[in-house]
């Protein structure tokens, strides 16, 4: 069994920072891909940061490169997003997601290949 929690998260002004936290817990003889998606009212889950498996490759939406940036932490299998510039369309439910294999490149934004997700942080951004 593998849990992944979240945490971070608020309500913050448009150009503001913030910082998520995640961590997948359970098999800790592996090293999972692990990837930030977000979803707005209304609008489906988006592929937004993620970090390929052992290989450590990094992957950005383009809607967040150059403002957020995706890191491991120091204890196995857990990572940040620290999002940068913030703006109101930044507003979404944001999930970790844990994938128990390296995805290959074109399968890391896709929700279907991740096996398992967080409940969720919400994120607001206005004035």
């Amino acid at each position: 069994q593998v849990v992944v929690v979240e945490s971070g998260g608020g309500s913050v002004q448009p150009g503001d920072s913030l910082k998520l936290s995640c961590e997948a817990s359970g098999r800790t003889d592996m090293r999972y891909t692990m990837a930030w998606f977000r979803q707005a009212p209304g609008k489906e889950r988006e592929f937004v940061a993620g970090l390929r498996g052992s290989v450590g490759n990094i992957y950005y939406a383009d809607s967040v490169k150059g403002r957020f940036a995706i890191s491991r932490g120091n204890v196995k299998n857990t990572m940040s997003l620290q999002m940068n510039s913030l703006k109101p369309e930044d507003t979404a439910v944001y999930y970790c997601a844990a994938a128990t294999r390296t995805l290959i490149l074109s399968s890391i934004r896709l929700v279907g290949q991740y096996d398992y997700w967080g409940q969720g942080t919400h994120v607001t951004v206005s004035s």
